[in-house]
């Protein structure tokens, strides 16, 4: 089943989608947003799923979905929680602000909770103020869940998850130093993130969904060029089991709260860091990344972080090469 939101209110229209993303269906009267059907799941799910079965096989009125009328699958969330479950990655952007990497970083996930309170759609704009602030995009997973006891167990925190997404996590990456070195985490450095235009339930991505992990390759463009493929089901030291539990430790988490993969990296095939597209490579699912093996090849960072202008596209597709969640494409607008 493949849900989506299209532009309505703060809290969009729920509609369920085809399989092929080409049509839709109203969910009303089942529940009038994704939030109310995640709030009352045990009795929406199966009605949504007869409706879904129905569109799928010509037994109600559809309508065509367009990605660009679709708002981010939850507008707005009562939380959002981003975990760096690639290791690889995290290791790679402190070195490139010369921070040391604790041993402590592959046991226990770092998390940051984001803003929540308005997420951009698929196709909406990434406003940058300043360009000096250094504006990146990370490619990532997430889910959605429903309601988690404080203290379960990561293999009980699979069961909670509803939904599966992509995500642009905007980073300001030059104003990240500042904000760590306060020793308080992040705030002004990130803005707005950015989900794909349909959630997919999990039995719905067949093998490439174990439990825990999306399997298959994250493909990320920048201005029309592809800039990395990285397999979001490889090197992911913590699964979503692992990062919804983190997140439960201390406190329980509502239905509709949004759990993030952090940044999808691999490693290279020698252990390193791996290469640029350019040079054979898998390359990197945020610019940041590249900016600090170009450090180590060469001596210096040479491409620039986003500008007015730049467009980045994350998208994911299936065996049969068909899109799974729809494509995430922004422009960066000036101001």
């Amino acid at each position: 089943m493949k849900l989506a939101s299209l532009k309505a209110g703060r809290d969009g229209a729920l509609v369920v989608v085809s399989e092929d993303l080409a049509w839709c269906a109203p969910a009303q009267p089942i529940a009038p947003t994704l939030q109310a059907a995640l709030d009352d799941w045990e009795r929406c799910e199966p009605l949504l799923r007869a409706l879904a079965l129905a569109l799928e096989t010509g037994g109600l009125p559809e309508q065509r979905f367009h990605e660009h009328e679709a708002a981010a699958p939850l507008p707005r969330a009562y939380q959002w929680a981003d975990g760096s479950a690639y290791v690889n990655h995290v290791e790679l952007v402190r070195k490139a602000r010369g921070a040391e990497m604790p041993a402590s970083f592959w046991t226990d996930p770092l998390m940051y909770q984001g803003g929540s309170d308005g997420f951009l759609g698929p196709r909406d704009p990434i406003p940058l103020s300043d360009p000096a602030w250094g504006c990146d995009f990370e490619a990532e997973v997430a889910v959605i869940v429903g309601d988690v006891a404080q203290g379960v167990s990561p293999e009980q925190a699979r069961g909670a998850i509803r939904l599966v997404m992509l995500a642009n996590d905007v980073s300001l990456r030059n104003l990240i130093p500042g904000e760590m070195a306060k020793g308080f985490g992040f705030f002004q450095s990130k803005p707005a993130s950015a989900f794909s235009p349909v959630a997919v339930t999990p039995d719905a991505l067949g093998a490439q969904w174990d439990g825990g992990r999306l399997h298959g390759p994250l493909e990320v463009a920048l201005n029309g060029q592809a800039f990395g493929r990285p397999d979001a089901g490889i090197d992911m030291t913590f699964d979503f089991g692992a990062l919804i539990a983190h997140a439960a430790k201390t406190r329980s988490l509502c239905a509709g709260a949004v759990i993030g993969s952090g940044t999808v990296s691999n490693r290279g095939a020698d252990g390193g860091p791996g290469r640029p597209i350019s040079q054979g490579g898998l390359g990197y699912a945020c610019i940041a990344e590249q900016r600090t093996v170009e450090t180590i090849t060469a001596g210096a960072p040479q491409t620039p972080f986003l500008k007015a202008g730049d467009q980045v596209r994350i998208e994911m597709r299936n065996l049969k090469r068909h899109s799974l969640f729809g494509a995430i494409e922004q422009t960066v607008a000036a101001g």
